[in-house]
């Protein structure tokens, strides 16, 4: 039997695959998965995506949320989804965000998500 860790590696993991699948189906842009187990107790993952505008940005929105409870991972908490600038995704094992690039690329989350660890001895 797998332990609690393994078994949520594993739901993340799946998480994952059907949040990228529903992603690439709605034709988002620029997909990022970013493994931050051990970075964050919020999430295993982090997926960011861009849509072309504020109705692609819903659409793609829309379509992974019903897409994650249809594969039984439950209703995933959301925020932003009537603005449709960005738009956040919490299924719980992964968090996705969906942009319009502008916004996007004025917050750049990815990049502080991907900066490698920090050594702890340089903590202050």
């Amino acid at each position: 039997m797998p332990s609690p860790a393994e078994a949520s590696g594993n739901s993340a993991s799946r998480a994952v695959e059907i949040a990228l699948a529903s992603l690439e189906d709605s034709k988002a842009e620029e997909i990022v998965s970013i493994d931050i187990q051990g970075k964050s107790a919020l999430a295993d993952y982090m997926v960011v995506a861009s849509g072309r505008s504020h109705r692609h940005v819903a659409a793609v929105a829309d379509h992974l949320i019903k897409a994650l409870k249809e594969a039984g991972l439950g209703t995933a908490r959301v925020e932003g989804l009537s603005g449709a600038d960005w738009v956040l995704i919490d299924s719980g094992d992964i968090i996705v965000h969906v942009f319009r690039p502008e916004v996007r690329e004025f917050y750049n989350i990815e990049k502080m998500w991907s900066a490698p660890d920090m050594e702890d001895e340089t903590l202050h």
